[in-house]
């Protein structure tokens, strides 16, 4: 007997997903002890310092009342450090940095009052932190520079020194070796720091200040990425100057021929003499801290890369200038760590949940440290990624990971085609990614497709790709997702007339846009966070993305008429599709008003319309109730606008219709 598609019965639950699983993140070795960051959904959402001893025990470093969790840039990241045996972390509450060591009590080392810190390097010759801080004292737009931190107790707090100031944005601060040199990244408004950033150095004196100040790389149509020092003393960095992210250097006899008027200048080689093609080494920096490559031996750096969407690990002879693939099918995240001749990240694949793992670099032999969840999932019941390429506008091609539906417990009427839920991811200067996920296979094992839609505008496939969306977000990344549901539908794949789109944060906002901008196409809607009105956000939100829309719209109020002509709330009298909203109530990034407003707005034209709002979450939820909730309430959304019930809905509370 067959089911419908979309009512099949799933062992996988939002409970199971929410209760059952964590988020890992932040990988860092000290004197071969593990630790990382642990985001528990069911302890309301904080973030936990974790360690793995030599022994082989698990402990965590911080206590019941703490969130390791820094708020610069809001959406944080670089949240600690750990040295010798110390660990240094911003707990979230008061945005103060604490010292803790082992068995002894966590105390402050920053003074209370507005202000944030992230991104930590530790200077151990001077006993110092060089990291970023976000002055929020003075009121208006925070203060951004790159300071010391004393790493010992002082009375209210240590001894603080600014050390670079005048940018608006600084990230990366790292230390030489020998602890001669401090390298860093800084940007200024309206750039993004995947658009241009700039490579600073700098000699650190006697006394800790910096001297001799230089930028060596970068400018405003060249993002670097992640510098690091090898062994030898030279600076290596990402660049993405040739129109893809790729190795660059400068030696340590280059930088030690550096006079005044090289300022900007600086002569820095291709480390990989021959690149692999479409191949990148750099991610979008939306979160400070990341390690996407690091040196195995004086001669060996281990990295990351990015290719046909998926993520892999390349081993890069410096010396040889050669770049070999790791054998493995796991997909590493942003974070890796180096400890010997092996390598710790988090990483999944098609058919393996993320989890923290251990790999030898030499056997290839991978052991597992820390599970992301404890849900065991049949393999008849896992859907996996096929990646595809369809046409769109301009006669470009754009790039999507499709998801059929996949339950071995039932057989669909072969006369039958599922209803597809297109997926537009946030950023929008992010990536969908191929890995196995629970939220991704929450609804494939109930008979719905889905496609994941890397439009233009997303990172791993170069600078053209990732610009395709400068000045054109509303129109291309919406026609993207709305060619990847009529591809898909003229290859016989999914129902015509049960298409939904989906989305959080800029994917929210590409959702609305294209109930708004393509009315007709989709039949039911679900917005994460969404922006309604570009104005608003252009007049409210936070330091790091204020100048964001000059470059995905236009200068704001110039280009005032094309904001008001993307925003979805002046379009909704084209709107006639069902949706639901989704709000944490102290988004500070995309204020909660942005679905009270488009919420109001179809309520008024008598659209079928449901708003959420959850108290206590920020732009992205991250308490377990929450979690749970949202995903039922969607679910029960889409059987209620196409008339199905699916097996296992439950009808949720606290729908405001």
């Amino acid at each position: 007997m067959s089911h419908p598609y979309g009512t099949w019965r799933s062992p996988l639950t939002a409970s199971a997903i929410a209760s059952q699983s964590i988020g890992l993140g932040s990988v860092s070795v000290d004197q071969d002890e593990i630790y990382w960051l642990e985001a528990r959904p069911q302890e309301n959402g904080r973030s936990v310092l974790v360690r793995l001893s030599t022994d082989g025990a698990t402990a965590d470093v911080t206590g019941p009342g703490t969130n390791v969790r820094t708020r610069v840039h809001e959406y944080g990241g670089g949240a600690h450090v750990v040295h010798a045996g110390e660990v240094f972390y911003v707990n979230f509450a008061d945005q103060r940095v604490y010292r803790r060591k082992r068995d002894a009590d966590a105390l402050p080392i920053t003074a209370e009052g507005p202000v944030r810190y992230a991104d930590f390097a530790v200077d151990s010759a001077r006993r110092r932190l060089i990291c970023v801080r976000e002055d929020h004292s003075a009121g208006g737009e925070p203060v951004n520079s790159l300071v010391s931190l004393a790493m010992d107790v002082g009375h209210e707090g240590g001894e603080v020194n600014v050390l670079a100031f005048g940018h608006d944005f600084y990230s990366t601060p790292q230390v030489s070796a020998d602890g001669r040199r401090l390298a860093w990244l800084a940007w200024r408004h309206p750039n993004m720091p995947w658009d241009g950033t700039e490579l600073w150095v700098a000699t650190i004196a006697a006394d800790g200040a910096l001297e001799a100040s230089q930028m060596v790389a970068g400018g405003d149509t060249d993002s670097i990425y992640q510098p690091g020092w090898s062994p030898d003393g030279s600076l290596y960095f990402v660049s993405d100057r040739d129109g893809w992210w790729r190795f660059y250097r400068l030696t340590s006899e280059r930088l030690n021929e550096l006079g005044s008027s090289d300022r900007g200048t600086a002569r820095a080689e291709s480390v990989i003499h021959v690149p692999p093609p479409e191949t990148e080494f750099g991610r979008p920096q939306w979160v400070l801290g990341s390690t996407t490559w690091m040196f195995v031996d004086p001669s060996t750096l281990l990295t990351v890369f990015a290719r046909d969407g998926r993520s892999g690990l390349a081993l890069v002879d410096v010396r040889a200038g050669t770049c070999t693939d790791v054998a493995t099918d796991l997909e590493p995240l942003d974070n890796l760590a180096v400890t010997g001749r092996e390598v710790v990240f988090m990483g999944g694949s098609a058919t393996n949940l993320p989890a923290l793992v251990r790999m030898s670099l030499d056997t290839g032999d991978v052991s597992t440290l820390r599970a992301s969840s404890s849900v065991v999932l049949d393999p008849a019941l896992v859907s996996r990624a096929e990646s595809i390429m369809f046409p769109t506008e301009n006669g470009l091609l754009a790039h999507a990971f499709f998801y059929p539906p996949k339950n071995s417990n039932y057989k669909a009427d072969p006369d039958q085609r599922p209803p597809l839920i297109v997926i537009s991811h946030g950023g929008p200067t992010d990536a969908a990614r191929s890995s196995l996920r629970l939220a991704t296979q929450y609804w494939t094992t109930r008979g719905f497709a889905i496609v994941d839609v890397n439009y233009g505008g997303s990172t791993g496939f170069g600078r053209a790709y990732r610009e395709r969306l400068n000045g054109q977000w509303g129109v291309v990344d919406v026609a993207d997702c709305v060619n990847a549901a009529r591809y898909l539908v003229a290859q016989g794949r999914v129902d015509p007339d049960r298409l939904i789109v989906r989305g959080g944060s800029a994917g929210g906002y590409t959702t609305l846009a294209a109930l708004a901008f393509h009315p007709g196409v989709f039949k039911a809607a679900a917005s994460y966070y969404g922006i309604c009105d570009l104005e608003v956000l252009a007049h409210d939100t936070h330091k790091f993305e204020s100048r964001y829309t000059d470059g995905l719209v236009g200068p704001y109020p110039a280009a005032r008429d094309v904001y008001r002509a993307r925003s979805p709330i002046h379009a909704v009298d084209r709107l006639s599709c069902p949706l639901i909203l989704f709000h944490g109530s102290e988004d500070k990034v995309v204020p909660p008003n942005q679905a009270e407003l488009m919420a109001d707005a179809l309520r008024a034209k008598g659209l079928p319309v449901a708003l959420v709002i959850f108290a206590g979450e920020q732009h992205g939820f991250r308490k377990s109730a929450s979690l749970i909730r949202s995903l039922e309430a969607e679910l029960w959304f889409y059987g209620a606008v196409f008339g199905f019930a699916p097996a296992d809905t439950i009808e949720p509370v606290g729908i405001r219709g």
